[in-house]
Formats: C-alpha cells, structure tokens, sequence
C-alpha cells in the first residue's frame, strides 16, 4: 500500500466532506478514537463531524509508517471553521491501524482540544 497516497487521498476526503467514501476505507467494524466525540463506528463519528463543519482546510505536514507493521501516522494541519462560523487552526496526528485488505480497523486522532473542545461545546 501507498501510506502517502492514502494521506493524501484521506485528506482531500475529509476537507470535501465526503462522508460516504471516508467510510469505504474503513472495515464494516471500523472504529474512529476522537479527543472530542469520544470512540464511535466510523460512520457515526463522520456524520457528527460533518454537521459540526462548515469548512475544513487540510495540510499535509508528513507520512510515518513503522516498519514491518499494519499501522501509519498522518500529521497534518487542520483549518476547521464549525457551523458556526468560529475558526481553530490545530495540528493533528492521526493514526490508522488497517487490516490485510488495506481497510482501516481504527483511527486514533490525537491533537490539543484546549481551543476546540469550547468551540463544539458551544454547538
């Protein structure tokens, strides 16, 4: 698999909002492990995401990947403005787990909520 094409092509799926081909990279169990929404099946955390989202500017900061293993890194910056037009701009890493087929079984996002999380609350 190419991790930085699929970077890449995760990226410009999320800052499109296109909920239904984010959850085509994930297995029918998939799971997303968010700071802000907690654990959830990966089409429940997309759509609550994307109701929260007017706009999401996407950056592409790096590609890790361990040796040897079925798990990447993808550390970008992200430009989010929610529907209520407040903006955070904040880094993030995120890190898939996939299985043999290429799918993702769990997303961990991890980043600084110190700015967002009183954003969301005030949805």
């Amino acid at each position: 698999m190419d991790y930085h094409q699929f970077a890449k092509d995760y990226l410009h799926l999320l800052e499109s909002d296109n909920h239904n081909s984010l959850i085509q990279l994930f297995t029918k169990n998939g799971v997303v492990s968010s700071p802000i929404y907690g654990t959830l099946p990966a089409g429940e955390f997309y759509k609550g995401l994307m109701e929260d989202t007017n706009a999401s500017k996407l950056r592409l900061d790096g590609v890790f990947a361990e040796e040897n293993s079925n798990r990447i890194i993808v550390l970008f910056d992200y430009d989010w403005t929610i529907k209520n037009g407040t903006n955070v701009v904040f880094k993030v890493s995120d890190v898939f787990e996939f299985d043999d087929q290429g799918k993702v079984e769990k997303l961990t996002i991890i980043y600084d909520t110190v700015l967002s999380r009183v954003l969301v609350k005030e949805l």
